[in-house]
């Protein structure tokens, strides 16, 4: 009765190609990437890589949070979600050379395919973003390469730029700088304050920084011969505007 049905091998390894692809796609966890994030205040751009994660069913597994202040404000939201948290205070080591090394080792503890800084406020040794090179990803207010370092937002009003914005980027030794995966812009306003661009930008990171750390998790990000970021091997530029 079963006569018509006549099975090649190359038939068998259509269908179990296929089977086991329908599984992957169907179950987020089964190649989620695992993330760590590094904080120093209250992590707002963690929060809503993470709320938005749980709510749009990401395959990314948040490991760990870890702060360099005891009493960051992030750490205890980390916390009250459930999330495993370490705080490695950099004031107690001797220089920065050694304070790399330690938190290096807590991060590689939990093995993860991507670090993320999310308002993580120090300068990191060569040494520690080569041991994760073209693995740990910013987020800079700026629109980079424009106005690398701090206070870039009285930056770009002294400027008299037209557009500010922030960036997501793989991290390279040299500050403020790497490969670039998203940006943002916003308008700078006629007679604006430091203030209020800061908070306008603020609000197109939570929705970059995501939606660049979604991208990660998909395994839609390489960085290509040339260097650049490539999305599902196209190269392009990835900018938002809010007008």
């Amino acid at each position: 009765m079963f006569h018509d049905l006549q099975f090649t091998i190359s038939d068998w390894t259509y269908f179990l190609f296929h089977a086991v692809k329908a599984i992957y796609m169907t179950d987020p966890h089964a190649v989620a990437r695992r993330f760590v994030i590094l904080i120093s205040g209250r992590g707002s751009n963690m929060q809503q890589i993470i709320e938005q994660s749980r709510s749009q069913g990401w395959p990314a597994e948040f490991v760990r949070v870890i702060a360099n202040e005891t009493h960051a404000p992030g750490i205890e939201w980390a916390r009250q979600q459930g999330l495993a948290t370490a705080v490695v205070p950099h004031r107690e080591f001797a220089d920065r050379q050694a304070f790399d090394n330690r938190l290096a080792e807590v991060i590689e503890a939990d093995r993860p395919d991507y670090v993320l800084l999310a308002g993580f406020m120090r300068i990191l040794t060569p040494g520690f973003v080569a041991k994760f090179r073209n693995r740990l990803v910013n987020i800079h207010p700026s629109l980079l390469p424009a106005f690398p370092g701090l206070k870039t937002h009285e930056q770009a009003i002294a400027a008299g730029v037209g557009w500010h914005g922030c960036t997501v980027h793989f991290v390279t030794d040299q500050l403020d700088h790497g490969p670039i995966i998203a940006q943002a812009a916003v308008p700078v306003k006629p007679n604006d304050t430091p203030e209020a661009l800061s908070e306008r930008v603020l609000s197109v990171e939570h929705q970059i920084y995501p939606r660049a750390v979604r991208w990660l998790a998909e395994g839609r990000v390489q960085i290509n011969q040339a260097g650049q970021v490539a999305l599902e091997g196209v190269t392009q530029r990835h900018l938002w505007k809010d007008e």
